[in-house]
């Protein structure tokens, strides 16, 4: 791969290249992406959505939109950190195409901003509901309508490629979703592949999916124009990664460590001597002990900590990176970059701790339940509405149930599988709130 065709700034629709150097400079083509996706309602929505406690009414809980907003901070770092030694090694990327270290920057915040705007309510349980209503629930009687790869993506189902879908998939009124830079699109897919075959590997990149069958023709376009190197063959699509994708991934891993850890140390999940004995193992080399001892209150402890160990992940992601650019771009670097950090050991420490005392804790787990029993029923509601409106046996609640469709989202579609993912999207699109409210009303005891 190279780092020209890796920058590509052509969006969908575009019928020519657009060049670097051709932008206005008061306001980068890459920062173009940033303020489309933060000015989408899919990622407006994105703040009453689960990060760590499902429907939490506590101030200082982070929900997805507060950790999405973190998580582009952290990856514009680590962009423009990489983006100046990118620019070091091979300067005829400033000099002849124009590329600034500021456009890693922003290609990587704008990919981090939209990590995961496709997440459905209630965190990643809400992406098991919808995969177990298909896989053990009632819809399991569309199996055999089917074919094997359209099945995997609702039994899987993938905030992933959920997300690059709502990124790029056309909808009613809107052109080409949110018109997004192909490089940032790159910088997007962490996993990109279809989710057949599903074959234990050691590549990172073959963990998940990132798009469904029904966006497999404009991400093969994407993945072609950014010369993106192909790993599967026949019929299977995949390709290694974008390099900059490692990047986006490195500032979730960082920022779902820490922040998640802070988070369950001030909803009291934590205790504060934890804290202390894990946290110090990543900022040993940059704390200012006088200045700690100076600081009265748990929260601004904490918070002391938190900066410093994100900061020492950061420096460390980077070294990683520019260490091992050249594999990256062979397409022969099946790690995480978190994965060979100085720092792995202490990092697991945390996630094993916080799995125990935040993920498993009986307040996420209650929450979960009542999630999964909210997302089964309205999928059931609506697909089974939407489908009988199809074959013209639709009653008049089914027709009511119809009625609550948003207008985009009252499309007909004569493809059982478009048919299905519709709704799978649309319910994917709900805040945990309106999905809570919705289904209060569906089964008829709406508080008023």
């Amino acid at each position: 791969m190279n780092w020209e065709q890796l920058l590509s700034l052509k969006r969908q629709g575009d019928t020519s290249k657009r060049l670097r150097i051709e932008q206005d400079d008061t306001r980068l083509g890459f920062e173009v992406d940033y303020d489309r996706i933060i000015f989408s309602s899919a990622f407006r929505s994105l703040q009453d959505k689960t990060q760590v406690i499902p429907l939490s009414k506590t101030d200082f809980v982070h929900t997805r939109l507060t950790h999405s907003l973190e998580v582009s901070v952290v990856g514009r770092s680590i962009g423009r950190l990489v983006g100046k030694k990118i620019i070091q090694k091979y300067p005829h990327l400033q000099e002849i195409h124009g590329f600034h270290m500021n456009d890693f920057g922003a290609i990587v915040a704008a990919a981090s901003l939209a990590h995961d705007i496709g997440n459905p309510p209630f965190g990643h349980s809400g992406e098991k509901a919808i995969g177990e209503y298909f896989s053990i629930g009632k819809g399991q009687q569309f199996k055999e309508q089917l074919n094997i790869k359209q099945w995997q993506d609702l039994i899987d189902f993938e905030g992933n490629a959920n997300g690059f879908s709502v990124l790029t998939a056309s909808r009613p009124g809107i052109e080409g979703g949110l018109r997004i830079s192909y490089a940032t699109l790159g910088a997007f897919m962490k996993y990109p592949k279809e989710s057949l075959p599903k074959k234990p590997t050691k590549n990172i990149a073959d963990k998940k999916y990132g798009f469904f069958q029904s966006d497999k023709a404009f991400f093969q376009d994407v993945a072609t124009e950014l010369g993106m190197i192909a790993n599967k063959t026949g019929d299977d699509v995949g390709f290694e990664r974008h390099p900059l994708a490692y990047l986006v991934e490195a500032a979730d891993d960082i920022c779902y460590t820490i922040i998640d850890f802070e988070d369950g140390i001030n909803l009291g999940l934590v205790s504060e001597d934890f804290a202390l004995e894990y946290l110090i193992k990543l900022v040993k080399d940059s704390i200012d002990t006088a200045k700690y001892k100076t600081l009265i209150t748990k929260e601004d402890r904490i918070s002391y900590l938190r900066a410093l160990a994100i900061g020492s992940l950061i420096n460390d992601a980077v070294r990683v990176f520019v260490e091992n650019e050249e594999a990256i771009l062979q397409g022969k670097f099946p790690f995480a970059l978190t994965d060979k950090s100085k720092y792995k050991a202490q990092m697991d420490d945390i996630i094993k701790l916080s799995v125990k005392k935040i993920y498993q804790s009986r307040e996420v787990i209650e929450k979960e339940l009542v999630g999964y029993q909210i997302i089964q029923t309205l999928l059931d509601k609506f697909i089974t509405a939407f489908n009988n409106k199809f074959d013209g046996k639709a009653s008049s609640y089914d027709h009511l149930i119809l009625k609550m469709l948003p207008e985009k989202f009252i499309e007909n579609k004569d493809d059982l599988y478009k048919r299905l993912l519709h709704i799978c999207h649309y319910v994917s699109l709900l805040t945990d709130g309106n999905a809570l409210e919705l289904y209060e009303t569906i089964n008829g005891n709406k508080r008023s």
